[in-house]
């Protein structure tokens, strides 16, 4: 994602798009809030940025507060961190340079997080700019954090065999999308990437061949997490990683549980952001959706402080919907998560294919199928309505349903078959289902492929892949078109590993267009990507856009603080705490 919203020289920027078109109310259900705004503005005054964070209303300290999955989190190692399970735990034992302040409802302030504010354009170019490191900042063994250490975090994301996170420092710094080629980690560990030093231990300086304006975003990502050199513990970093925040990792069992105890060196006053009500934060992994959801309906013993992190799926629905006593223990949010079926386009190569695809997608029974309309609203856009720039269309009009009729004629009597790879967690091998039975209705022979939950994410990013079509999910990390439509859909940053871009689609004209887009006045950009999503739908198809999140999340009675993140439409923990 390349987000280039950040507009004034002065840093302050301030942005506003709407959330709403989510979900409809067509029953007697919950109602999404679909006139929300989303606004987000970087802050200006250095106050916004210190600490303590504002106390929660009722919170107290103490207890165990517990978050159950179905699957492992496939990344804890920060710089390897972006599934959204990850990029919500991540911020209870690591910082950033930056982080966003976010009241829950669409509200955003970026804000600094080790920084003493969001960054300082030194030139009012946005080639340069200066980051200062505050006081009293400091790792879970009570050492000091310095530039030093937030340095070497960001030049280990440089490392092949660690591939996995954002990569837009990276591809800043060196130029490149191709950045692990440009600097070699392992030949320069105690060095830095070109255009990254560290004048003095309380100063962090980036220096761009490009104007990079947006670089305050950028280091709000884990990528900025800081570590010292001695505790790289390489790809057995995602077993233990090394607390800057809150808490830190007491006990790892992989693949089952995670236990956080308070980092007794985390210190409030540096921290706007984070709270430390509870004692420990456990996640559970293993229970299906249906499981964990009946656990904490349930509200027995320690679940009544539990909440289960798979949303309410769709056998529970009605149940939770229905149940009046639960109405305090939902949340119902929309998101700025879109979902698609990736179409692999060095696999599926003609055009009509997939163009049929697009044409026989049922969404509503897709829908349907993981839950209603508390649970998802049909998409037919690359970006979801959250994003400034939105335009709405329907490249393939076939109505709710689809159009098997339409697909057929553009399949000429072929009947393709395709691999669809798809995650073995529940709710994704019933979509899985649902999908292979609805298009082989158009004509196609779909056979699915299991993949580990938590390994999915790294395999479908792998180039050389195996499958043909695969679910997948993106939230932009600012909501712009800008970060979404050129790390998903340009070509020139493919690579062997490590692809955002998993359609594997490359266009010269696209690409081009994209340059053309990202050198243009940020304000100006927004109607460009709307007519830039709709050409690449129109013209390349390299996706079939399925439905935009809706997040339903049910917790105990004694489960405190929880929000739905404005940004990334998960549940986020900083405010959690548990009721006393």
């Amino acid at each position: 994602m390349r987000p280039r919203v950040a507009a004034a020289a002065s840093g302050a920027i301030a942005l506003v798009v709407a959330l709403g078109a989510c979900t409809k109310n067509t029953d007697d259900g919950p109602v999404v809030d679909n006139n929300r705004k989303q606004t987000g503005v970087i802050a200006t005054d250095p106050k916004d940025s210190q600490g303590p964070a504002a106390e929660v209303e009722g919170a107290q300290k103490g207890g165990t507060f517990s978050i159950i999955r179905e699957t492992p989190i496939s990344h804890l190692d920060p710089q390897r961190t972006y599934s959204f399970a990850g990029l919500m735990a991540n911020p209870l034992f690591a910082r950033y340079l930056t982080t966003w302040k976010d009241d829950g409802k669409g509200g955003l302030v970026l804000v600094g997080d080790l920084a003493e504010t969001p960054g300082t354009n030194v030139n009012n170019d946005c080639k340069v700019w200066e980051f200062k490191i505050k006081d009293g900042v400091k790792f879970e063994d009570g050492s000091a954090i310095t530039s030093k250490e937030i340095a070497y975090g960001i030049a280990r994301s440089f490392d092949p065999d660690l591939p996995g996170g954002p990569t837009y420092i990276q591809e800043w710094l060196a130029d490149s999308p191709q950045f692990d080629t440009r600097w070699d980690f392992k030949k320069n560990k105690t060095g830095l990437p070109p255009g990254l030093t560290t004048p003095d231990a309380k100063t962090l300086r980036f220096e761009f061949a490009k104007p990079r304006c947006d670089l305050p975003f950028a280091v709000s990502l884990p990528t900025t997490a800081p570590l010292k050199p001695e505790m790289d513990t390489g790809v057995n970093l995602d077993q233990k990683p090394f607390s800057s925040g809150p808490y830190k990792v007491a006990k790892h069992q992989v693949g089952v549980q995670l236990t956080l105890d308070r980092n007794p060196n985390w210190d409030p006053k540096t921290d706007p952001v984070r709270h430390q009500y509870p004692d420990q934060f456990v996640w559970t992994f293993g229970p299906t959706a249906d499981a964990a959801n009946n656990r904490v309906i349930a509200d027995n013993g320690a679940d009544q402080s539990a909440l289960a992190w798979n949303f309410v799926p769709a056998s529970l629905v009605a149940k939770v919907a229905g149940d009046a006593n639960l109405k305090s223990r939902t949340i119902l949010s929309p998101t700025p998560s879109a979902n698609q079926l990736v179409i692999n386009t060095q696999r599926v190569t003609d055009l009509k294919v997939r163009q049929a695809l697009n044409y026989a997608i049922d969404r509503d029974g897709l829908i349907k199928t993981i839950g209603g309309s508390t649970v998802a609203a049909p998409l037919t856009t690359l970006m979801p309505p959250a994003t400034i720039g939105y335009k709405a269309y329907d490249a393939y009009p076939a109505g709710a349903s689809g159009d098997i009729d339409k697909a057929k004629e553009l399949l000429g009597g072929q009947t393709p078959q395709l691999v669809l790879g798809a995650s073995d967690d529940s709710e994704e091998q019933e979509m899985a289902t649902q999908i292979k039975s609805n298009l082989e209705k158009a004509g196609f022979k779909i056979t699915i492929r299991n993949i580990p939950d938590d390994a999915k994410l790294d395999e479908i990013k792998k180039k050389n892949n195996p499958w043909d079509l695969y679910i997948g999910n993106w939230a932009a990390d600012w909501p712009s078109g800008a970060s979404i439509l050129p790390v998903l859909y340009d070509g020139r940053s493919i690579k062997a590993e490590g692809n955002s871009n998993q359609s594997y689609f490359n266009d010269p004209a696209i690409n081009a267009e994209f340059d053309r887009i990202l050198a243009m006045a940020p304000a100006d950009q927004g109607p460009e990507w709307g007519k830039l999503d709709e050409r690449i739908m129109k013209e390349h198809a390299p996706v079939v856009p399925l439905y935009v999140d809706v997040a339903y999340v049910v917790h105990g009675s004694k489960a405190g603080g929880v929000f739905i993140s404005s940004v990334f439409g998960y549940p986020s923990f900083v405010n959690a705490h548990v009721k006393q």
